[in-house]
């Protein structure tokens, strides 16, 4: 802006400058809020939103007719567009997306505390090669339906409404439903952004059916005996990821919380288990490169909540912290993030960062910046 200005100064007569400021800033109240008209201006973090982009739209055209109209100026043109490019890209730079897939693996009841001592080689290559933190606060109580939610809405409780362990409807009314009737989730906002996408959800605990908007959905698989089958789940997804190279997929275990309600977390049997699981999710990975699709591709690996003893629900960090794996496209290498806070609905705000979609003013998740090259 200040070159800009500097070239105005030395040709009054030919150069005009169209600033945005005004539009985001509203001069009656002397400050940048971050809505207008009670609308949201930003779409996550810096970046601005579509009806934001509207506004500086229509003040463009305005701006260009009355311009072009009166004073047939080219440079005038030129320097207008100058300004917008640099202000524009500078907080609305939306670029491609950092890649055409996600693989989301959820494994429920998998608390943070066991991964230093688990043997888990797949997991910790994700790890290695991609970013992590072992801090991911579960929203409270720490149970299963209402953080599944809380991962998919990026919202909490209060403002989802499912706030028990089998919620399968809000216990309290959502704060907005979408067109299924539903909060919305990562699922529709996908959908409804790219309504040709393939997007599927498999899982074990038959209560994700309830919360990820199954009408929003491609395809939807469950597992009805994973004790009977347990490698059922990881077939499953494997030929669906060969098939269908779908855009985001969901793959939901239930078997570490059933082995922490049955066994105990932190005993043998739930290490035995991680162990088993690990060879599942070597197993996707192995689907996505045969796929042809492994250098497009981010993979998320993370939980509902933790255990103690053979319960959770409670407020213990080993109940409530759970690890966050992103590796992948676009993706910082070795990068562990302890000490950038992070939520269960800070989840799907990440998915969203990931395919560029717009987030709706009612959640409260935040993209994980931190984690992007």
């Amino acid at each position: 802006k200040k070159l800009l200005i500097e070239i105005k100064s030395q040709h009054p007569k030919t150069v005009d400058i169209f600033d945005p400021t005004e539009i985001y800033c509203g001069d009656d109240l002397g400050i940048c809020g971050p809505t207008r008209n009670g609308r949201p201006l930003y779409a996550y973090t810096d970046h601005i939103s579509d009806y934001a982009a509207g506004l500086v739209g229509r003040e463009l055209n305005n701006y260009l007719m009355k311009n072009i109209m009166n004073r047939q100026n080219a440079f005038t043109l030129l320097a207008t567009f100058a300004l917008l490019f640099c202000f524009t890209f500078s907080c609305n730079a939306k670029g491609k997306d950092k890649a055409k897939h996600v693989v989301l693996i959820g494994l429920d009841g998998w608390g943070a505390y066991s991964l230093p001592k688990a043997d888990m080689p797949n997991v910790k290559k994700l790890m290695e090669d991609g970013a992590y933190t072992l801090k991911k606060r579960s929203a409270l109580p720490s149970s299963s339906a209402i953080n599944w939610a809380s991962m998919f809405m990026g919202a909490g409780p209060e403002l989802h409404g499912y706030t028990e362990w089998g919620s399968k409807t809000p216990e309290l009314p959502s704060r907005v439903l979408n067109k299924n009737g539903i909060f919305p989730t990562i699922f529709q906002l996908l959908r409804d952004a790219r309504p040709k996408a393939e997007i599927g959800c498999l899982y074990e605990w038959n209560g994700i059916k309830y919360l990820v908007d199954t009408l929003s959905l491609s395809y939807h698989y469950h597992v009805a005996d994973y004790n009977k089958t347990p490698k059922e789940l990881g077939n499953m997804a494997s030929a669906y990821i060969k098939e269908k190279h779908p855009t985001l997929v969901a793959i939901c275990y239930d078997s570490p919380d059933h082995t922490g309600h049955t066994e105990g977390h932190d005993t043998p049997a739930y290490y035995e288990k991680l162990k088993e699981l690990d060879t599942y999710v070597g197993q996707i990975v192995q689907a996505v490169k045969d796929a042809g699709i492994l250098d497009d591709t981010i993979f998320i690996l993370t939980s509902d909540h933790g255990g103690i003893k053979k319960g959770h629900g409670g407020k213990t960090m080993q109940e409530m912290e759970t690890a966050f794996i992103i590796s992948g496209k676009n993706i910082k290498k070795g990068l562990r993030f302890d000490d950038v806070s992070m939520m269960q609905y800070d989840v799907a705000s990440t998915i969203a960062r990931i395919f560029h979609l717009e987030q709706p003013q009612v959640w409260i998740g935040r993209p994980m910046e931190i984690v992007f090259k």
